[in-house]
């Protein structure tokens, strides 16, 4: 029997990828890909089992341009979710001195995560992002460094010893995705719903109130706006809640007569 294949942002070293390790317990095929679009079509055209995505940080916040992969009510349903601690390190070619960095990649995550560190330590420096952290590998050069995971490795580059991230506990949210019509959830901790109101004054308050009702907490509500229509917003709302339970089950189908548009992103 094949091994189940995983898709996440690539290149191998990639926190996607560590991720991807971890729902596997480093069992399975990790197919490293370009972009996170391309890891979700890897999963929708069948050349992936699972798809991995960095849905949150608790540095940044929200993860948007994930959530945006998740608004359409065909996209992939999220089965797991990791917690994963992020240990930011510099990188440098061997023998570079950090006096003569003029430049530093990586992503923009992980540069915002360490922009107090940077500020301070290359207040000159060009901050240039990459696709991901591992992809900062490829830039290094005698003025050019990378932030990557303290987990990346490769020859002839040498890692700061510690953490620089601005606020060392610092953890990214991942979810483990199926596609839609594979998803048969039993029973759940959380469930994570997408939602458009109705356009009208107390929408949103008729929405939540819904949940405070049946005694049920929300545990995140991050909002994106509508692209097609200026002044409108889509809201991504999680609950703690087992998705077997009938009392969430209603609650759920109440809040959904509330909106113009809502499906239910994953249940895990």
């Amino acid at each position: 029997m094949s091994a189940a294949r995983y898709s996440c942002l690539g290149p191998k070293g990639s926190y996607s990828e560590l991720a991807a390790l971890r729902f596997s317990d480093g069992e399975g095929e990790i197919v490293l890909c370009p972009d996170f679009y391309t890891a979700v079509s890897a999963l929708q055209k069948g050349e992936a089992d699972f798809a991995v995505l960095p849905i949150e940080n608790s540095i940044q916040g929200g993860v948007l341009k994930n959530l945006d992969l998740l608004e359409h009510p065909d996209a992939p349903f999220a089965v797991e979710e990791l917690v994963l601690a992020i240990d930011h390190r510099l990188a440098t070619l061997e023998g570079v001195s950090c006096d003569a960095i003029e430049r530093i990649y990586s992503h923009e995550q992980a540069i915002g995560q360490c922009s107090e560190y940077l500020r301070t330590r290359f207040p000159g420096a060009k901050l240039l992002y990459t696709r991901s952290t591992a992809e900062s590998l490829e830039k290094l050069d005698a003025h050019s460094a990378g932030i990557v995971g303290a987990h990346a490795k490769k020859q002839g580059v040498v890692l700061s010893q510690e953490n620089i991230a601005d606020e060392k506990r610092n953890f990214t949210r991942f979810l483990r995705l199926v596609r839609r019509e594979e998803a048969h959830p039993k029973r759940s901790e959380k469930v994570f719903f997408c939602a458009i109101c109705k356009h009208r004054p107390g929408s949103l308050y008729e929405l939540l109130g819904v949940f405070a009702r049946h005694g049920i907490n929300l545990t995140r509500i991050e909002s994106r706006p509508i692209r097609d229509v200026f002044g409108e917003y889509r809201f991504f709302i999680e609950i703690d809640g087992d998705i077997a339970r009938e009392e969430v089950r209603t609650a759920l189908k109440e809040a959904e007569a509330f909106c113009r548009q809502f499906h239910i992103i994953g249940a895990y």
